[in-house]
């Protein structure tokens, strides 16, 4: 109803517009002397720009935005610069340009808004600036521009749709931690080693296709040539320091946070030169392998930055429902920001079956833990559960407990 009506308010605006003129004109004629003449042709310059302008096309405009880079991480700035050219020198009073964003960068603090009002004159190019001041984690769509033009007095007003889309992904904010692994000796407490993760390469026990993060004298080039494809030696392990996250989607308060801790794990995991692996449930669900390089941290990377607390199933159901966890001799990290009865039974049964479970609880900054939560650490440790609970901005002490030898 309201796309039928304006073609017909610009008809009726047209109209009152003649009508004006020919009232004034009228006014003149009748009436006659210097004031009733002078308000004639005071009136008629801006009559005739109104009756020019209704006849002038937006679509005669070019806008283009202009953005820094594609790539930021939560929490950076954004500068966006709006470049307007026209073919024409047709004199505008204004223009009210508006950049279409996302609902998220909406409501997201701008120093400089989105929204500007820009007085052209006769200029044929001009542009305009905005900041984001914070942006948020995701992926994020600008989709077009909506201007609005129109004269002095208000009786004539234009507005048309640009379409311009420009696609950004924010990656999740991180802190620089340093990754400890934790042992599973159990009488003799918590070790860890602060070497990189090491293969012993004075034995090969066969040969396996090129990984990206294999060293250059690991391959073999015999086999290479045999294959026609770069082959490197396959190492008997000293000890197996693969891991593999459990991130939980649960709808909570302290998503965003534990979304940040889980990269800045992921990130410090992977630096360390172990390979590690994720899980995931949110709209639906979501595994990688447990691999190690930097395109295994650029995909992890990209698939936090988009995920959303979506998540119909409990932490504890995801669990048991997952039949990987039996099979896999890894170290398992649970990460989550509710710690629950259920969650601690699940977790302790795996413990008994794959070694002592470590479980990451993130709390708000300066957020305690409620009386529930200390009886749960308690249960949690008595089901050989290991629970450490992290605050936000404190994320450099989540190995702070593990004690090197």
């Amino acid at each position: 109803m309201k796309k039928l009506w304006i073609p017909f308010k610009k008809v009726w605006r047209f109209v009152v517009l003649l009508f004006l003129i020919v009232l004034t004109f009228s006014y003149a004629m009748f009436q006659g002397g210097f004031v009733s003449w002078f308000l004639f042709y005071s009136f008629l310059p801006f009559a005739l720009y109104c009756m020019a302008l209704s006849f002038y096309s937006l679509n005669e405009l070019e806008i283009t935005r202009q953005l820094p880079k594609t790539d930021y991480n939560a929490g950076e700035p954004l500068k966006v610069i709006v470049n307007v050219k026209r073919n024409s020198r047709f004199p505008i009073f204004y223009f009210l340009i508006e950049d279409q964003l996302d609902e998220v960068l909406m409501h997201t603090r701008q120093t400089k808004k989105a929204k500007a009002l820009v007085i052209p004159g006769f200029k044929k190019e001009f542009f305009y600036e905005y900041v984001i001041d914070e942006l948020p984690r995701g992926e994020h769509i600008f989709h077009s521009f909506l201007v609005r033009t129109g004269d002095i007095l208000g009786l004539i007003e234009k507005e048309k749709p640009h379409k311009n889309e420009s696609k950004i992904i924010v990656y999740p904010a991180y802190t620089e931690l340093l990754y400890r692994p934790f042992e599973t000796h159990f009488d003799q407490g918590m070790t860890a080693s602060r070497e990189r993760v090491q293969r012993d390469t004075s034995m090969a026990i066969g040969v396996r296709d090129y990984q990206p993060g294999d060293r250059f004298s690991w391959i073999n080039w015999k086999a290479s040539a045999k294959r026609n494809e770069i082959m490197t030696k396959e190492f008997e392990q000293r000890q197996s320091h693969d891991v593999f996250v459990v991130m939980d989607c649960v709808p909570d308060k302290n998503f965003e946070v534990l979304v940040s801790f889980t990269a800045s794990l992921l990130r410090s995991v992977l630096k360390k030169g172990a390979q590690i692996g994720l899980l995931t449930f949110s709209r639906e669900r979501a595994l990688f392998p447990i691999k190690g390089g930097e395109n295994q941290l650029q995909e992890l990377f990209f698939h936090l930055a988009r995920i959303e607390a979506k998540s119909p199933t409990s932490f504890d159901k995801v669990l048991e429902t997952e039949g990987m966890f039996v099979q896999q001799t890894v170290s398992f990290l649970l990460v989550t920001s509710k710690l629950t009865k259920p969650l601690i039974e699940k977790a302790g049964f795996l413990g008994h079956r794959k070694g002592k479970i470590t479980l990451f609880l993130i709390k708000g900054e300066k957020e305690a833990p409620t009386q529930e939560e200390r009886s749960m650490i308690a249960l949690a440790n008595a089901r050989n559960v290991r629970v450490l609970m992290i605050h936000e901005g404190e994320f450099a002490s989540a190995f702070s407990e593990v004690q090197v030898p």
